[in-house]
């Protein structure tokens, strides 16, 4: 049993590291967190445990966290199972029939249920539930065009069921604050006409957490963050830096269409961004309960 004791400098460590997380439990009793959750943490077991610990906890210190998870490579993979052909433009998958009715069974099914039953297993209570229930998030199909290099005509490409959303419907979510209940939500959407349609899961969690005025948007991404073009992290941007940064090239691929999601919710009273490198245990914590923070934050600045 000896070697199982902490030492005196261990202890005083762990003090420290509450002290300084009282703070920031008192700023944020009480606030929304809007969190997107994909790539290598959601895929790695440790990571994931990790992550399900650190959202009941923030959920125990008063925080209301709101999950919006992705799942393209799980989608990848079950669409190879059963050979079903997947192409992409851009970057967004061509989603057919026969592709809508896989990616609303792998998201909302087993993926969906996983997460909730690893939040629960670690001491909070959370729900799974899809943009469909409850009229949570209405979309429109996703206009795409592309301008042809040699006759200079843009054409308009179709991409299928997949959708952008046009109204987001928080009162369910609200309802489930009130019942002290964590949603994980799937990105998938209903159309006009009742039809499914598939989300990009960086857009659903941005629009949300405009709709609902959280506090913070949270990326969980494979990247340290936002980098100069020397790779160094830039640990604190505003709408102007993000703006001059995309036009000088520093910005590029797919950390565009993130930090475009970033100002939109910025844009409608979201008090600050941030895009976190989801392969660091315990990284929200780090960035939520820590003096300094961790990847990069997007905030309004002095203005």
């Amino acid at each position: 049993m000896g070697g199982n004791r902490m030492t005196v400098e261990d202890q005083l460590e762990k003090a420290k590291i509450l002290a300084e997380a009282l703070p920031f439990m008192h700023q944020f009793s009480g606030q929304t967190f809007v969190i997107k959750y994909g790539g290598h943490a959601m895929g790695d077991e440790t990571l994931a445990k990790n992550f399900a610990s650190d959202i009941a906890l923030m959920k125990q210190v008063g925080i209301n966290p709101i999950i919006v998870h992705g799942g393209g490579p799980q989608i990848g993979a079950m669409l190879e199972r059963l050979k079903i052909q997947s192409s992409f433009i851009d970057g967004l998958r061509v989603t057919d029939q026969a592709t809508i009715e896989i990616v609303e069974m792998v998201l909302s099914g087993p993926l969906n249920k996983n997460i909730v039953s690893s939040i629960n297993a670690a001491g909070g209570l959370a729900v799974g539930l899809s943009g469909k229930d409850g009229n949570l998030i209405e979309v429109q199909k996703l206009a795409r065009t592309k301008r042809d290099p040699d006759s200079n005509i843009e054409r308009i490409l179709d991409l299928g069921f997949v959708g952008e959303p046009k109204q987001i419907n928080p009162e369910i979510l609200e309802s489930f604050e009130e019942n002290d209940i964590i949603p994980v939500i799937a990105p998938i959407g209903i159309g006009p006409n009742g039809q499914t349609f598939n989300i990009n899961a960086d857009t659903a969690a941005g629009h949300i957490a405009a709709a609902i005025g959280a506090t913070k948007l949270t990326m969980l991404t494979d990247v340290e963050g936002v980098l100069d073009k020397d790779k160094n992290l830039l640990t604190r941007l505003t709408p102007a830096d993000v703006n001059r940064l995309r036009k000088d090239g520093t910005i590029q691929g797919g950390m565009i269409p993130k930090l475009e999601t970033c100002l939109h919710a910025l844009e409608n009273g979201v008090d600050a961004a941030h895009i976190l490198d989801g392969r660091i245990p315990h990284v929200l914590l780090l960035e939520t309960f820590t003096e300094h923070g961790i990847g990069t934050m997007i905030h309004h600045g002095d203005e």
